[in-house]
């Protein structure tokens, strides 16, 4: 039975098992041997990271076809307008790409674990927090969003992929999917088709 673990990762915290210096990795987090990070989340982001020690699930999980909605409540620096949302919505362009429509909305401050560090921001300049649900992962790509319509992000949180949320799981912490919850993260079964039956041949007599 394949395993999958749904993990909060803290800030700081490099998306591998590998040492690498300064930074903290996933290992120092999860003793469970043989998984992987399916698919990454920036070493200055926080948040929901999925691992698994099935392949070809963390193949599915990480292929663009099969990407699943990613949900991120974004600390950003300003108060955004209507148009700036708007303009996250339709669709950003950031030079080497267009992103595809995205769902934007400005939410209220949300309760999150204090990041450490401190976040650092301008005393002058008032922060504002958005939600973000995305289908594409492109590197760095919500902060490349937010920056280029005028709101450079602080501090990002990834919260959901799909059906599967952080909820009250505590920064650092795992806890391993159930079946049903695996079973989300699997694309949906093409119907089957059903083969026409035979035209009745009357006998004539």
């Amino acid at each position: 039975m394949s395993k999958v673990i749904l993990l909060n990762k803290p800030y700081g915290v490099i998306c591998q098992f590998s040492p690498s210096p300064p930074h903290q990795s996933l290992a120092d987090y999860v003793p469970v041997p043989k998984v992987y990070p399916a698919g990454r989340l920036d070493t200055d982001s926080e948040g929901l990271v999925l691992l698994t020690d099935d392949g070809p699930l963390q193949h599915l999980i990480a292929h663009p076809r099969f990407k699943q909605a990613k949900t991120y409540w974004v600390q950003v620096e300003g108060i955004p307008s209507p148009q700036q949302i708007t303009q996250l919505q339709q669709g950003v362009d950031l030079g080497d790409f267009v992103t595809q429509p995205a769902q934007a909305r400005q939410i209220a401050e949300p309760t999150l674990w204090p990041r450490q560090p401190p976040v650092r921001f301008r005393k002058n300049i008032p922060t504002s927090w958005l939600e973000i649900i995305l289908k594409e992962g492109k590197n760095r790509q919500v902060r490349r969003m937010t920056a280029k319509v005028g709101l450079p992000t602080l501090r990002l949180v990834r919260v959901a992929i799909g059906e599967l949320r952080l909820a009250d799981l505590p920064l650092g912490a795992w806890r391993e999917l159930s079946a049903s919850e695996k079973q989300t993260l699997l694309p949906p079964s093409p119907p089957k088709r059903v083969k026409p039956s035979s035209p009745a041949v009357r006998q004539i007599r």
